[in-house]
């Protein structure tokens, strides 16, 4: 019998661990296979840096973590940030993302949510939705936050809670690799902490996630 699959699409090489880390290596303990999809290297967030050397320091972060976490691995698709839907088109990426969802046949997606603060996010939530509603996909397709503190755009929409009690702290450890990332990682450690406790009291479990299905 083959494997499950868990597809993840996301913006930037950390934001699959800082927003539905602990459940994908609850999956991967389950014998699921994860594999995560990044947009773009996400060369910006040091431009002092030549453009190889951030990129080969943020690929290597993310295969760490992704090791962290036992997903069966990451690929970039190499979108400039700030440019996603003008690139994404150029590239035909709509149709590659097809490709993967039919190849692979996951059981689920995870993605940004709509309403994310940044706007890379909410492009990948766009350009995710409409390559999954031409894939005929019959997956489950889940929103994940990273920069909002609370979800708005799917509020009303049916909701997953993930007990990650067990794998909260393979989800800090996983998120200690990024860094590179150590402005991201100040900034939004707390929230991790305080939506993980917050989620998990309200569901009676030490820690959780929270996901709103979008299809």
């Amino acid at each position: 019998m083959s494997k499950e699959n868990i597809l993840v699409f996301c913006a930037h090489s950390d934001d699959q661990i800082f927003g539905p880390g602990g459940t994908l290596a609850k999956y991967a303990k389950e014998g699921k296979d994860i594999y995560t999809y990044i947009f773009s290297y996400g060369q910006s967030t040091h431009p002092h840096l030549k453009k190889e050397v951030i990129t080969k320091i943020r690929v290597d972060e993310a295969i760490k973590a992704d090791k962290e976490i036992k997903g069966k691995g990451v690929r970039f698709f190499g979108i400039t940030e700030g440019r996603f839907i003008e690139e994404s088109i150029g590239k035909n990426l709509e149709s590659e993302i097809i490709n993967i969802i039919k190849r692979k046949k996951p059981s689920k997606i995870f993605t940004h949510n709509a309403d994310e603060a940044h706007g890379d996010h909410r492009d990948v939530n766009k350009i995710v939705i409409e390559a999954f509603d031409k894939s005929n996909s019959k997956a489950d397709l889940y929103a994940f936050d990273v920069w909002s503190p609370v979800t708005l755009a799917y509020r009303k929409n049916p909701k997953m809670v993930v007990d990650i009690s067990k794998t909260f702290k393979i989800k800090l450890k996983a998120l200690k690799c990024f860094k590179s990332q150590i402005v991201a990682l100040i900034t939004l450690l707390g929230s991790v902490y305080v939506k993980a406790i917050k989620h998990g009291l309200l569901n009676r479990h030490t820690f959780a996630e929270v996901f709103y299905k979008i299809r």
